[in-house]
């Protein structure tokens, strides 16, 4: 399956990789990586594999939960369609609380002492994760699992995801995109090294 789907996000393009020039990203900091899955909700037999693929994940894993979690706003469609297909409640979190009308930061109705399956669509540190974690438990909500299509790989995002005492379970990962992208050549052998190296320090990586 990892292969599989990285194949997909390289395919439309949701994941593209280079190294001259690398890619800024809003941070600021320069990557040889630049992910956008909102890509993929224009590709209907993709999206299908890939919703399917998170539902296979989910029982793969035993996974128990009464409702979907979605992060706002990457996180929604594929909430969506999960809920839909598993026949499940779903709420989802925004990054922030609004300033007018009922000012709320999570939408829907949560279920005090009910447990929800958080769904993003990649993970980079894990921020976005953990603040629909924080927002479901200060809600009176139970999380123990987040799941999503992607992720980095980051060492942040690993001490993230401990501290919230939260499980991450990923359809493909950085590593396996990459060794795919080298064997289908969207990358060369040269530059392979290069691009792993961004992974163990992606602050202080520079394009060579």
């Amino acid at each position: 399956m990892p292969d599989k789907i990285a194949e997909i996000l390289l395919k439309v393009n949701a994941v593209m990789l280079r190294t001259k020039p690398p890619f800024r990203l809003v941070s600021g900091m320069l990557s040889p990586i630049y992910a956008d899955h909102r890509l993929l909700i224009s590709y209907a037999k993709e999206r299908e594999f890939i919703v399917s693929s998170l539902i296979k994940l989910i029982k793969k894993n035993k996974i128990y939960f009464d409702g979907f979690a979605a992060t706002a706003t990457a996180g929604i469609p594929w909430a969506a369609w999960l809920a839909q297909k598993m026949k499940k409640p779903m709420i989802y979190v925004k990054a922030e609380k609004k300033e007018h009308g009922m000012e709320n930061i999570l939408e829907g109705k949560i279920q005090e002492g009910k447990t929800y399956l958080v769904v993003e669509d990649m993970v980079t540190t894990g921020g976005s994760s953990i603040n629909t974690v924080n927002s479901v438990r200060d809600k009176g909500g139970v999380v123990h699992h987040c799941i999503a299509i992607f992720t980095y790989e980051l060492e942040k995002a690993k001490n993230n995801f401990e501290t919230a005492n939260i499980r991450l379970l990923t359809l493909t990962s950085f590593t396996s995109l990459v060794k795919l992208a080298l064997k289908q050549k969207y990358i060369a052998t040269n530059q392979l090294s290069h691009i792993m190296d961004w992974k163990k320090n992606p602050e202080g990586w520079v394009s060579i």
